[in-house]
């Protein structure tokens, strides 16, 4: 077994770019438009009144192809969860 010893800032540089290769990875898996089930997933919804009440609303943005399929914009619920997000002290 070997043991690397790194500075607290190579540690800490090493993790940044780790998290930032992760975080692109997963928004280029991260398709532009979600189902309505992934969406209330996400935004932790369990009715879909209360999804429709934010798509009538205009809080989130959707798309509807056809005239029962919806699809919402993932970037539009990130939005929406970011601008109700409370701050920590």
């Amino acid at each position: 077994m070997e043991v690397i010893c790194l500075h607290d800032e190579a540690f800490y540089q090493l993790v940044e770019e780790v998290v930032g290769r992760i975080k692109e990875k997963q928004q280029l898996n991260q398709e532009k438009w979600v189902s309505q089930e992934r969406a209330m997933e996400i935004l932790n919804v369990k009715s879909r009144t209360t999804i429709q009440k934010l798509r009538d609303t205009g809080a989130i943005s959707y798309s509807q192809p056809q005239k029962k399929i919806i699809l919402y914009d993932y970037d539009s619920i990130m939005s929406y969860l970011e601008t109700h997000r409370k701050s920590i002290f």
